[in-house]
């Protein structure tokens, strides 16, 4: 029962510092960014696929190892949703992530700062991530509740 409480915390904890990277980023992206924000960037984003990663192995854990057990969330449709939904806000997070990297260079190479359509998608994207984040919580009540089955 232990291992159960203990990966619970450790997933809702990781959740939680996901977004507050996912926050970080977007206040971090505007259009007068320094190079000093830009590598700020580089190095939150990185922490951000870390985090992501372990919320992956923690959640895959707790689904096979915890009290419920993989037979209750193999068939239940908020849990794929949730993963599904998962997924797509980290496919989502690549553009970002290239473009912080390209945006680290160009300002090394030659001093330019990001353009502003550049800016303004990649500010797009973060704003749609954290609408899709906001779909995780209600799917996961959901499934803890019985629903899906």
């Amino acid at each position: 029962m232990a291992i159960d409480l203990h990966l619970a915390i450790a997933h809702h904890l990781l959740i939680f510092i996901l977004f507050g990277i996912l926050v970080t980023e977007l206040v971090l992206v505007h259009q007068n960014m320094t190079d000093g924000d830009i590598k700020r960037l580089t190095s939150i984003d990185l922490w951000y696929g870390l985090v992501a990663l372990l919320i992956l192995m923690v959640g895959f854990s707790r689904a096979i190892f915890a009290a419920k057990g993989w037979a209750y969330y193999s068939v239940n449709s908020f849990f794929w949703a949730k993963i599904g939904v998962f997924l797509l806000i980290a496919l989502l997070s690549i553009w970002p992530t290239v473009k912080y990297l390209s945006w680290h260079r160009n300002f090394q190479a030659a001093g330019s700062r990001p353009d502003t359509s550049s800016v303004s998608v990649v500010r797009r994207i973060l704003w749609l991530e954290m609408i899709l984040f906001a779909f995780l919580p209600a799917f996961a009540a959901a499934m803890a509740r019985g629903y899906g089955q």
